[in-house]
């Protein structure tokens, strides 16, 4: 059996993972010519590479160590979860406990009547659910022409076919033969970028009412859902306008389609509620969760369903046929509980919403003096800043898109801090428990990589407006 240490040298590890490892998102032949960082440890906040680096992750992971690395408890209980049933499928008449247990906690905790629980394995997956969830559910209600559903651009609803068109991801869908039939895309509430001499709440407005005009174009009678982070993510952590979602809710309640929110990136603590529909007041029939739900520590993802679209399907005298082997996996639903319970009794949502974000919040403000950002938004533990060449008029730079960003971040990996790039705006999701120590050092950091890029690319003849 092959074995590999974290002793091994950094090279032999990168040449193993060139030759063997396709990785996602990624240019494997560039990243082959310079070799993947590799990351051999992780506690609390930080991370240590096989070079030795203590790394701080502003980014949990991939959006999704809330409780931070290296939690004894966890390993404990997915250690006694094995032993006792390593795996049972729920298919044919079968359950067990820890899918069972989750599933009340979920319901539980998710607001209204979510009360209903279909797992899946990642958040890509649920989203595929939820195209099957929604369109058998007109189906059964004796409207089975309504199959459209509406997302927006530059979402992010995961790279499976389903969950890769319900995103609005140009580069996505450009691979593939993507979207699938029955999936339109309107414009994202990304006021920095695209409200020209709108004010943010004018924006917000008009963005919204391009769904109720898309309804109208399309015929109310032929679409089934509107999907949508409640903030965007990977797009960038875009903070909608606060009239936007109203609107949305107004229109989704007047035109009588459901409501889905992408509740991957924003559920389980990381804006300060438990999940982001209470933090923008939304909503939902199905909420997609993952990533939080397990803090990373198993894959484990579902869609909570409200009692009116679960009832319409359990009512149907026949089989959903849908599902997946892993649906509920007890050792992934025993490591969700207890982190559920670990965000419970160390009150760490409340430390999110008394202590790491306000204290944060300041600090990422007064990043906007730097001469290289705009705009600095911060909702909870999630925040992005603009980068621009010209504060006042938005500018964009004239750069391919992307191009400063990439700098930025490679300054920051340089100075051992993980902050990722969407195009030209820097974002942020570090663990839940982050403390004000470490949001110092973090900011610390963040300072110096802006001021190195700055520097880069004023050396270079980059700080020039589009």
């Amino acid at each position: 059996m092959t074995r590999i240490t974290n002793h091994m040298p950094t090279r032999e590890l990168q040449a193993l993972d060139a030759a063997h490892h396709m990785h996602p998102f990624t240019d494997d032949g560039a990243l082959a010519r310079k070799g993947a960082r590799i990351i051999t440890r992780g506690r609390g906040v930080w991370l240590t590479d096989s070079e030795g680096h203590e790394i701080l992750d502003a980014m949990a992971g991939l959006w999704c160590v809330n409780i931070g690395y290296g939690r004894r408890e966890i390993a404990e209980i997915a250690a006694r979860q094995m032993e006792e049933l390593c795996y049972y499928n729920t298919f044919f008449q079968t359950s067990h406990v820890p899918a069972i247990a989750l599933a009340t906690k979920i319901a539980e905790l998710a607001p209204g009547d979510l009360n209903h629980v279909f797992y899946a394995g990642s958040g890509s997956e649920a989203n595929d659910t939820n195209i099957r969830l929604v369109r058998r559910y007109w189906d059964l209600k004796g409207q089975p022409e309504r199959t459209v559903i509406i997302s927006r651009r530059n979402a992010y609803h995961g790279s499976t076919m389903g969950g890769a068109s319900l995103g609005g991801m140009a580069g996505m869908h450009a691979q593939g033969g993507l979207p699938i039939p029955g999936i339109v895309h309107i414009g994202q509430p990304d006021w920095w970028s695209e409200g020209g001499d709108m004010t943010p709440a004018e924006f917000g407005l008009a963005r919204a009412r391009e769904l109720e005009n898309k309804i109208r174009e399309i015929g109310p009678e032929r679409v089934a859902a509107f999907i949508g982070e409640p903030i965007q993510g990977a797009g960038g952590v875009i903070v909608p306008p606060e009239t936007y979602w109203p609107e949305i809710q107004r229109i989704c309640d007047d035109y009588g389609i459901l409501l889905i929110a992408d509740e991957v990136i924003t559920g389980f603590g990381r804006t300060g509620n438990w999940f982001g529909s209470q933090t923008m007041g939304i909503r939902p029939h199905i909420m997609t969760i993952a990533k939080g739900l397990s803090s990373g520590y198993a894959p484990i993802g579902g869609s909570i369903v409200c009692d009116e679209v679960a009832g319409t399907i359990a009512a149907a005298g026949e089989d959903f046929n849908h599902g997946y082997t892993y649906c509920g996996h007890p050792v992934a639903a025993s490591v969700a509980l207890k982190n559920l319970e670990i965000l419970e009794e160390e009150r760490i949502i409340d430390h999110v919403r008394d202590v790491a974000h306000p204290y944060l919040a300041e600090k990422w403000q007064g990043l906007t003096a730097h001469p290289l950002v705009g705009e600095a938004k911060l909702v909870g533990l999630m925040g992005s800043i603009a980068l621009t060449p010209d504060k006042e008029r938005r500018a964009r730079f004239a750069s391919e898109p992307g191009t400063v960003g990439y700098r930025c971040r490679e300054r920051c990996f340089a100075n051992d801090l993980v902050m990722r790039h969407v195009g030209d705006r820097m974002i942020i999701a570090p663990p839940l428990v982050i403390t004000p120590e470490e949001i110092d050092i973090f900011i610390e950091r963040a300072t110096k990589s802006l001021d190195e890029c700055y520097a880069g690319l004023k050396a270079d003849g980059l700080l020039r407006a589009a």
